[in-house]
């Protein structure tokens, strides 16, 4: 099952078999949050048309502009998922309903003041480190744990869940030793969310108890 799409440099086939085996075979109480960075708005309302609905992006400016092409799809729901620079938050929060990346204390509460001056209350997903991988940011869970009373007294965010992503060259049992431990500490904070597993290892995130999926590549086949 496809559908073409057509630019001016090339057509491609948009392959939507892979979405529609995955969105009948995970349990009902997981979600998927389709990755779009990186792929064109009419890419999206391919697969918007037959019921995705949450979108992850990762740089502002090309989300922006998606949003502007796609603002009469009164469905979609945006959600921010990349590393989030400090210049940024505003236009971050003033844009996304949903954050997935909030990597530390000090990004949560700008985030908090800004939603109080723009009279917003974004769903946060704090962002955790659970292996020594330099190339990705989070909390440290003991630091998270320590840190919990003052981030429940923050105002204008409702903190959902928790994010994280593996180090990649990992084997199927250590991602989800790994997400196991997200979703351990999530239950511990009584948070119904985990952000965790994309095209690779969806499969152990969910049976590590995820709750939302971010899938890119699976779903709309390979970035131009």
């Amino acid at each position: 099952m496809g559908e073409f799409i057509y630019t001016n440099f090339f057509i491609k086939k948009v392959d939507l078999s892979n979405y529609l085996k995955i969105k009948n075979k995970i349990p009902s109480n997981v979600n998927i949050l389709a990755v779009s960075k990186g792929f064109k708005s009419q890419e999206i309302k391919i697969i918007q048309n037959i019921g995705q609905n949450d979108f992850g992006e990762s740089k502002f400016q090309e989300a922006f502009e998606k949003q502007l092409i796609l603002k009469d799809l009164k469905n979609i729901k945006w959600h921010f998922i990349g590393r989030i620079q400090s210049n940024k938050v505003r236009k971050i929060v003033q844009n996304f309903k949903f954050i997935h990346s909030v990597d530390s204390f000090e990004k949560l509460q700008k985030i908090s003041n800004i939603s109080y001056e723009e009279n917003k209350n974004p769903l946060i997903m704090l962002q955790v480190k659970f292996s020594n991988d330099p190339t990705k940011g989070g909390f440290d869970p003991n630091l998270l744990k320590l840190k919990w009373g003052e981030i429940q007294e923050l105002k204008n965010i409702t903190i959902t869940g928790l994010m994280t992503i593996n180090p990649k060259g990992l084997s199927s049992k250590e991602n989800t030793e790994l997400f196991k431990q997200c979703r351990s500490l999530a239950d511990s904070l009584q948070l119904p969310d985990c952000s965790m597993g994309m095209s690779g290892d969806w499969e152990e995130a969910i049976d590590a108890g995820s709750t939302w999926l971010r899938l890119g590549s699976l779903i709309f086949g390979d970035r131009s």
